[in-house]
C-alpha cells in the first residue's frame, strides 16, 4: 500500500517542528484524525506538591500508520491541518492488547 497523503510525515510534503509528546489513543472516530490523552506534572507551591492534569489533542493520522484506541503513540507539532489539528502522528510506541 503507497501512501499518498500530503499530510504524512515521511511520505507526504509536511515538515514537523517544536513539541513532541507521547499520548495514549482515546479515540480514533473522525476519520483520519486521533483524539490522544496527554498527562503531565504541575507544581503547587501552596502545598509544595505535584498534582496530575491532563489535556485532549487532536492529531492527524495519515493512512500508512495503524493506530488503535489504547494504543501509545508519538505525535509531533506541524503547522495547522484544520482547526484544532496541529498535530500528526509519527510513529507506534505500544500497541494495545
Amino acid at each position: 500500500m503507497t501512501c499518498t497523503d500530503e499530510n504524512c510525515p515521511e511520505h507526504g510534503s509536511i515538515k514537523t517542528h517544536g513539541d513532541k509528546f507521547k499520548v495514549k489513543v482515546t479515540s480514533t472516530k473522525p476519520k483520519d484524525t486521533i483524539i490522544g490523552r496527554r498527562e503531565y506534572l504541575v507544581k503547587v507551591p501552596k502545598y509544595e506538591r505535584k498534582e496530575r492534569r491532563h489535556s485532549k489533542i487532536m492529531a492527524h493520522k495519515p493512512p500508512c500508520k495503524e493506530v488503535q484506541k489504547g494504543d501509545t503513540v508519538t505525535i509531533s507539532e506541524c503547522r495547522p491541518i484544520s482547526k484544532k489539528k496541529h498535530f500528526v502522528v509519527i510513529k507506534t510506541e505500544q500497541k494495545s492488547e
